[in-house]
Formats: C-alpha cells, structure tokens, sequence
C-alpha cells in the first residue's frame, strides 16, 4: 500500500481517533485541537515530529518510512500530513519503545493504513493484558490492530533505506517491553522513556519497570553511544552520552541518599524522606517537566524498601 496525499485516509484515520479516544484510560487527556506537530530534520532522510507525547524518529528513504513511536492516536491525521510533507513513500513499519499510550496510542491508525508494528512480546502482552489503574479497576485491552504484529525478546535487525536499523530489547528499566533502536549508520540512538531531558527519571513498575533495571539499562545505553552520537529522548531535547551519563549517576546518588536516611532511621515514613529533599543538589539542574522530584523520589524510596 502506498498512502499519497489523498484526503480519503485523513478523513478516515479522523473518525478513528474518536473511537480510539473514547476507550482511552488516561484520566486527563491534552487538548488535542491545539496540539501542533514540529518536524526537525536531522540528516537527509531522518526526522523528528514533536506534537503531544514521546518524540517520533522517522527514516525515510526509496524502501519506505519507518517510525518509532506513535503519540496518541488524536493525532494520526496530523502526523501523517507531516510525514507526508517530507515524502510520499509508504509507512511501512512502526516500532514501540515501550506501552504508554503516549507511545503507542496511535498504532491502531496507523496499522490501518498498513503499516505493520514491531514490539517486545512483553509490550503486545501488557496491551492485551493491561495492569489495573490507579483506582484498582481493570483496564480495557487495546483493539486488535493496535497489537504489535511482530514481536521479539532478542535483538532484531531491519535492513531499509540503507540503514541496519537495530532493535536492542532492554530488560525491566521503564517498563519490561522497553526497546531502543539504534540507527549506527546515522549515529542516532533513539532511547524512548528510558531517557527523558525533561524532569526527573521514573520506572512504571505497575508495568514492570525497575531501579535495577533502570541503572543497568543506562548503563547500556551508555555503551552504545560514541562521542557524536545523537540520542532521541522519549521527550525533551536531544542529548548525547554525557545526558546519559549525568542522568545514571543522579539516579545512584539519589539512591544513596535514600539508602543512607533509611539506614539511620528505617522507620522513616516517605512523607518524611521528601521533606529530607534527597534531590536538593539536583534540583536546579533538572529542566522541570511531568515527572517531578517528588514523584522520583517516591519511586525510589519503595525500591530502595523493597531491596533495590
């Protein structure tokens, strides 16, 4: 399927989204009518679109598009019209850096329009099998469509465009369907919320996520980059090794930190260990975003309880 310019599929992936947004969980969803999609070129066939919810990695190039990520699906239609402004190749494969509807709300869309999605085999369980919510009720299953079609727990390679796109499964770190995909040829890194430059690192471990992971997993993203490698952000800014590096020794330094109030005192409520405010010497440095200090550090001190 080659998906042209043509209003018909933007007309249809429209009236999707409001089926799609009518079975959606979160408790408070953007305003989506006034949300914008921001493309920036990296290289001559590689892109970023910025709209609501994690940033997408697009390759381009005679064999098609490949997306990492889809936003919420509220925004198909829009990301499309972008894609479609840097070509008109069709929109083979989508890969999901992890299950957050922010990531994966629009595979649904896009699936429709042919385009086959890869996954962690924890990541399409998880959208099958979702953990309960917040309030303890059992949340709907993502459609059909929305499933990732191919699924792997090993590394997988994607030969398009010139490039030798890899998928490297990291274990139990945001969540336990975290994926990063590397672009060497590129030298591009995109790492989903394993990394974010906006506010304070967190795990989901309602979904798997871990403390341990999320060390070891920086730690391997670490080795993956060189001294100019680019790194893509689940949201924020690009970074490079050194982001990489200052966010793992924040989270060990936080960690000791917690540890050693918990040691002097392991009676210590976690409303008293916020009022230590472990992260007081990172404070100024964190650009301030959804995942706040308060929120890492509750994270934190139940992992550091728990034995991490």
């Amino acid at each position: 399927m080659r998906l042209g310019p043509a209003r018909g599929p933007l007309a249809f992936i429209a009236a999707a989204c409001i089926a799609t947004l009518a079975r959606a969980q979160q408790p408070a969803l953007p305003d989506f009518s006034k949300v914008e999609i921001r493309t920036t070129q990296l290289s001559q066939n590689f892109y970023t679109l910025e709209g609501q919810g994690g940033t997408i990695s697009v390759l381009t190039g005679p064999d098609g598009v490949l997306l990492v990520d889809s936003q919420y699906a509220a925004l198909t239609a829009r990301l499309v019209t972008a894609i479609r402004q840097i070509t008109d190749r069709p929109i083979r494969f989508l890969i999901n850096t992890h299950l957050h509807a922010d990531h994966t709300g629009g595979n649904e869309n896009f699936a429709k329009l042919g385009t086959v999605i890869f996954a962690r085999d924890q990541l399409r369980a998880r959208l099958e099998h979702p953990s309960p919510t917040a309030d303890g009720s059992t949340a709907s299953p993502a459609p059909a469509q929305a499933l990732p079609v191919v699924t792997y727990d090993a590394p997988v390679t994607i030969h398009m465009d010139g490039e030798q796109v890899r998928l490297i499964p990291i274990r139990a770190a945001h969540t336990d369907g975290d994926t990063v995909v590397s672009f060497p040829a590129h030298d591009i890194l995109a790492v989903g919320d394993m990394f974010r430059s906006v506010g304070y690192p967190y795990s989901d471990l309602s979904n798997g996520g871990s403390l341990p992971g999320m060390i070891d997993g920086l730690g391997t993203l670490i080795s993956l980059v060189g001294p100019n490698t680019r790194v893509i952000p689940g949201h924020g800014a690009i970074t490079d090794r050194s982001g990489l590096i200052a966010q793992r020794e924040l989270i060990l330094a936080v960690r000791a930190k917690i540890t050693a109030l918990l040691a002097a005192d392991k009676n210590l409520s976690i409303e008293e260990v916020i009022a230590a405010k472990p992260t007081a010497s990172f404070d100024a440095q964190v650009s301030q975003g959804p995942e706040t200090a308060e929120r890492f550090v509750r994270w934190v001190f139940a992992e550091v309880k728990a034995g991490h």
